[in-house]
């Protein structure tokens, strides 16, 4: 029992839509909407039961010597409404644009994701090992999420009313492909506080893939998750703000943000895997703090912090933020020094979210 429960664990489908977005639309939504939100999360919850399952396919292992290998591999295929992966191939990797826009946007999406890993982070892949990037378009009828199985992203079209198609959003191609970096490095388990750090750290990565497809400074960046998923009816502006958790949206139909910004506001639910993707609004807006004191490019320092944190043996699987934090400001001062203005950034944006470092 215990393998089978660390296996799924270790392979859960990380959806970009958090569960309290989908059962308030299940609860408030048109007949339609409702519908289509069980549809959903019914097909959510077979994928988790197949993960969990003995014997479900795990990530292919590396070829022999694919270390070595630093290029980019990209196949897009495209589930044509069905809820069968991977689907059909339609472009592969240095191939002209197929002209049907989510093909295009997923393709161009992992090729950003790629190459800010790899530029920024001399990082080669999601698994450092130079992995095949592989994404499935137009899954399922109307299907309201993305996700990222542990082989692969999978992107819904939305249903046209309440979300646009899921690939519209670059950060959110970055956010769900980090999972699998985290999954590869400190194996962070998906529950409670270091479930939310999980969430936090797809967030930071996802927000610094769109900041450096753009070339933005810290001052041009928009610091939301998922700007231009909502279709114009709804209220609101992106599935999450880093800048101000909790702001994002605010809407009949999908409800309030619920996202804290400080731990005084710590959000204590069973729901959610225990919160991840509500409390993760904590480490966000430490990290935007971080890249906005020490300006410039979020992936030049404030991410370089990061990612050495994230990539840190002292990284323990059940890793909770005031641990994460005390492990920033350890790799801040390995890197700029005791008395750095980059160590004492770090300090004060975990000081100022209720994360005192004594």
């Amino acid at each position: 029992m215990n393998q089978h429960h660390t296996h799924c664990q270790r392979h859960s489908i990380f959806c970009i839509l958090p569960p309290h977005l989908i059962r308030s639309i299940s609860e408030r939504g048109s007949k339609r909407q409702r519908e289509i939100a069980l549809r959903t999360s019914a097909s959510d919850a077979t994928f988790r039961a197949m993960r969990a399952a003995p014997g479900f396919a795990a990530a292919p292992a590396p070829m022999p010597g694919a270390g070595a290998v630093t290029r980019k591999q990209r196949t897009i295929y495209s589930a044509e409404g069905q809820e069968t992966l991977p689907g059909t191939v339609v472009r592969v990797e240095g191939s002209d644009p197929s002209g049907d826009v989510a093909v295009d946007e997923a393709y161009d999406g992992l090729g950003w994701t790629y190459d800010m890993y790899l530029e920024a982070f001399a990082r080669n892949s999601i698994d450092d090992e130079g992995l095949p990037l592989d994404a499935t378009v137009h899954y399922g009828q109307n299907y309201n999420n993305a996700f990222w199985n542990g082989q692969r992203m999978v992107f819904g079209d939305g249903d046209d009313e309440l979300f646009n198609r899921f690939t519209i959003a670059i950060d959110i191609i970055g956010h769900e492909l980090t999972h699998g970096v985290t999954e590869d490095e400190s194996g962070l388990v998906y529950f409670l506080q270091p479930g939310a750090l999980n969430e936090s750290l797809s967030d930071v990565f996802g927000s610094l893939v769109k900041q450096f497809s753009l070339q933005q400074d810290v001052t041009q960046a928009d610091w939301l998750i998922g700007k231009g998923l909502f279709m114009e009816s709804v209220n609101g502006e992106a599935l999450r703000s880093m800048k101000a958790p909790g702001t994002a949206y605010d809407d009949p139909v999908l409800g309030k943000d619920p996202q804290p910004a400080h731990m005084n506001d710590f959000v204590n639910t069973w729901e959610d895997n225990g919160g991840v993707h509500i409390n993760s609004g904590i480490p966000n807006r430490a990290y935007y703090l971080v890249a906005t004191n020490l300006g410039g490019y979020a992936w030049e320092k404030a991410g370089r912090i990061w990612y050495d944190t994230a990539c840190d043996s002292a990284m323990r699987r059940n890793t909770g933020f005031r641990r994460f934090a005390r492990l920033t400001l350890n790799t801040a001062e390995r890197l700029y020094g005791f008395g750095s203005s980059e160590r004492q950034a770090v300090r004060d944006a975990w000081q100022q979210v209720g994360i005192s470092l004594k």
